[in-house]
């Protein structure tokens, strides 16, 4: 809820023995955010014992009813808290409170932050709730809160066992039915929502999930009608709106929700609207580079008026259409240049700088040491790259020497890509799978050998391919030019669909039904991981149904188009979790070699790989903070083996959340505790770093489209062509001419724009203790070293980004590496496009 998602309860009354009627009373405060701006709350709540039981009903010993009343409000980091008076009065033998209902008995839901009690000669028990209180009359049910204790299932009090299987059978969903806004039920789905066969057969997409042809993690179920042309297929609403289901403790806050709009907004008026409405376009692309760098220092207004509201209207909900009509009649607002940009407009073509943006850009994910010259594709297909076209560049090295020192490198796009292409390269689409091949120099920057661009033959053991070689003047620079800009095309589509959405979004959301649906929020599991599921389901769900959808954003933008999710699918198929740690995807990647005396394990063979070498930091301390979390509440390996609903979780997770890897041996046997804390820091690496590392650079990298173009719309021109010799007049005309046109190019902008904006909100890395973790002192103590270890990092990065000698911390952009600066000191002072900051979650 905003500001208040890290409010701290105290001011609380003590509480009083009354000895005259034999009753104990016990005083406290409850903290609510209101749903509704002038809404009265009505609403009781019960406590239940933590340690009497009542033999009746084998739970913990139930009280009497109290109100709230007396509330009392204050406004918290712009946020209105209202805070209640309660007062119970109990038996003396009622013992120790370890859990409470509450019912809501108005007619509108209520955020409730957090609670505390406090009871005679007792320290204060709290309660950190976060969590919508829907009606009654709507749910049917009561809410039920534990304390913030930590309890292990076979440690927890007997007065509060049943309690505990009750809440967590509550969650599981049945799998039918269409959800309600207020059920708080956790189900999984195939991602069947995609497509809109209701709209005409183009929309047609595959299901993704539950089949060998396409598998996939599962989402968080949301129960639509199926449409009515494919029963398969979940319906959609016939225009865009915010009201998909998630359950109430996932979605974004309000005042998140309203940010998230603004900023998208803003992007939308700045960027594409003004493109859609000039008259003055007799063409489809930008005519010069001077031209693309001015939409980010537009000063007319451009209303949305005539058939640009129709069309609008059609395509999103009223509300939408009203904010962003509004928003168009206001004066421009100035966008940053994007850093690429910002010192030297020209830094972009420079092949140093775009060699270096596989080692620090928005992308860094994908480059791999080269095992075998020439690259051999996975039919056998050998490339056709040879010797006498890179011996030259080699420092005075022979291929063979350059090997065995693993100073040859490749990003690959080509093994996944080709069979692909016949499909893609279609309606105007023209792009080749493609390797480039680079050279590790001995100031550890690197250098462009060549690239090759490939085409798919007639004949499956054959390929078309293309050779281009490094050059600085005439023809064949351009050429030059024109064959790294469909190098980055292809980079783009990866990073988007696999390293960004795939990798990060969709592979953690089954790991969050699970823990609601398997571990109780008493669960120090539970506890540990909160944090970093913030937001995560309702982002996805907004997601599937404007960015990633069929029609969507990226359908639109990306050369890969319609068949754009249906490749994440088949990329999918080699994903393994034991291998999205840092240190294992390093070591698969041929960069780092194992070293068990190194606290991440691993020697980093590239010196000046500043994802690498700043990732290594942050993951060995994430490491050692889920070592130290995890030794306070199992002692041996045979406590993990014992915990029945950390078996069971796990065990969700293999087998129906990511169910179509359910048969792999790699899976941890989660059987010992280093079984535990690898999979735990695997998970929370990939929610935080690793979001942030390929997410929050997307401004300063892709905010400028010749320098990440998202598709190409011409081939590279073959000599004694018209093509070539329409080149040859204007080479940047061509260029131009080959990237997506003027609205695809201000759709990606706005997009970007809104990806790597920081709310206000945001929670990041080390930065807080979270409440849930106040009743733990020890917890506490070794999240401080956390937060200390993490502060040490971010002294080394800036040490790292002012040594000269690590040329790769900034390269001709000169733009300083800040994509894993974990930022632990900005608490909700600064929102916007950083470029740097480790949120918790993958919270956008």
């Amino acid at each position: 809820m905003g500001g208040h998602q890290t409010l701290q309860c105290f001011n609380v009354v003590q509480g009083i023995t009354c000895l005259q009627t034999g009753k104990e009373i016990i005083t406290g405060e409850v903290f609510v955010v209101h749903g509704q701006p002038s809404c009265r709350i009505s609403a009781s709540v019960q406590l239940y014992s933590g340690t009497r039981l009542d033999p009746n009903s084998r739970k913990g010993k139930l009280s009497e009813k109290a109100y709230l009343k007396q509330g009392k409000t204050q406004q918290h980091d712009g946020t209105k808290i209202t805070t209640y008076k309660i007062k119970f009065s109990v038996e003396l033998d009622f013992g120790i409170p370890g859990a409470f209902v509450i019912t809501n008995e108005h007619k509108h839901k209520f955020f409730l932050q957090a609670a505390t009690l406090q009871v005679p000669a007792y320290k204060k028990i709290q309660f950190y709730c976060k969590s919508w209180i829907y009606p009654f009359t709507k749910t049917k049910t009561n809410r039920l809160f534990f304390s913030n204790t930590f309890y292990l299932p076979n440690q927890t009090p007997e007065a509060l066992a049943e309690l505990r299987k009750k809440e967590l059978a509550s969650l599981k969903g049945d799998g039918t039915r269409e959800r309600k806004e207020w059920e708080r039920l956790y189900d999984y789905d195939y991602y069947n929502d995609l497509g809109n066969p209701d709209k005409g057969q183009e929309h047609m997409r595959p299901i993704l999930g539950g089949t060998n042809s396409y598998p996939y993690p599962r989402r968080g179920r949301t129960g639509r009608p199926h449409s009515s042309q494919d029963p398969r297929t979940e319906s959609r609403p016939v225009k865009f709106n915010l009201d998909i289901y998630v359950p109430p403790d996932e979605q974004l806050s309000p005042k998140k929700l309203s940010e998230l709009i603004e900023n998208s907004v803003q992007a939308i008026v700045h960027f594409p609207i003004p493109e859609a409405l000039s008259s003055k376009q007799e063409s489809d692309s930008f005519e010069s580079f001077d031209e693309i760098n001015n939409i980010f220092s537009r000063h007319k207004k451009q209303e949305v008026e005539g058939w640009m509201a129709e069309k609008l209207k059609d395509l999103v909900s009223d509300d939408l259409f009203k904010e962003i009509r509004e928003a168009s009649k206001k004066d421009p607002i100035k966008f940053p240049l994007p850093k690429i940009i910002e010192d030297n407009e020209l830094a972009w073509k420079d092949d140093e700088e775009f060699a270096r943006q596989m080692l620090a850009g928005v992308n860094p994910t994908v480059i791999k040491g080269l095992e075998v010259f020439p690259p051999q594709s996975r039919n056998g297909v050998w490339s056709s790259i040879e010797a006498s076209h890179i011996q030259h560049n080699l420092d005075g090295l022979t291929v063979n020497e350059a090997m065995n020192q693993w100073r040859i490198l490749i990003l690959d796009h080509h093994d996944y890509l080709l069979p692909f292409l016949d499909r893609i390269n279609t309606n105007g689409i023209c792009v080749y799978a493609s390797r480039t091949l680079l050279f590790l120099r001995d100031d550890h920057t690197l250098k462009l050998l060549a690239i090759e661009l490939s085409l798919p033959d007639s004949s499956a053991d054959t390929e078309i391919n293309r050779v281009f070689l490094p050059a600085t003047q005439g023809t064949e620079a351009a050429l030059w030019l024109l064959a790294k800009a469909h190098v980055a095309v292809n980079d783009s589509a990866y990073h988007q669909l696999i390293s960004h959405w795939l990798n990060t979004h969709a592979a953690v959301e089954p790991f969050i039904i699970a823990t609601r649906r398997q571990l109780s929020v008493m669960h120090p599991i539970h506890r540990l991981l909160d944090p970093h599921f913030k937001d995560t389901m309702h982002i996805n769900a907004l997601s599937r149904s404007i960015i990633i959808n069929s029609g969507g954003i990226l359908e639109n933008i990306l050369f890969t188009r319609d068949i754009s999710m249906e490749l994440s699918s088949a990329i999918y198929r080699d994903w393994r979790f034991d291998e999205q740690g840092l240190p294992a995807d390093l070591i698969k990647r041929g960069l780092a070699l194992e070293d068990p005396d190194r606290p991440s394990g691993v020697y980093l063979l590239l010196e000046d790989y500043p994802y690498g070498a700043d990732g290594l930091e942050i993951w060995t301390a994430i490491n050692t903070w889920v070592r130290d979390f995890c030794s306070l509440f199992y002692t041996n390996d045979n406590s993990v083996r014992s915990d029945v609903e950390l078996q069971t979780w796990w065990s969700e997770i293999k087998n129906v959340g990511h169910g179509d890897k359910r048969n792999e041996t790699w899976w941890y046997p989660m059987t010992t505790l280093m079984d535990l804390i690898e999979a735990l820091t695997t998970l929370i690496w990939i929610a935080s770093a690793l979001h942030a590392s390929v997410n929050f650079g997307h401004y300063a990298y892709a905010g400028y489209p010749p320098n990440r173009p998202t598709l190409c719309r011409k081939f590279i021109p073959e000599e004694g062509t018209l093509e070539f010799a329409d080149f040859l007049k204007d080479p940047d005309r061509y260029y131009l001419k080959m990237l997506p046109t003027r609205i695809e190019m201000t759709i990606g902008v706005a997009l970007i724009k809104v990806l790597s904006h920081h709310t206000l909100d945001e929670v990041y890395i080390g930065q807080d203790p979270s409440p849930e973790w106040t009743d733990n002192e020890e917890v506490q103590q070794r999240f401080e070293k956390f937060r200390e270890n993490l502060q040490k990092v971010e002294r080394k990065i800036l040490a790292r980004n002012r040594d000269p000698k690590l040329k790769n911390r900034k390269g001709p952009a000169k733009i300083p590496y800040k994509n894993l600066y974990p930022d632990t000191s900005n608490i909700g002072h600064a929102k916007g496009i950083t470029g740097k900051g480790i949120p918790n979650s993958i919270s956008i």
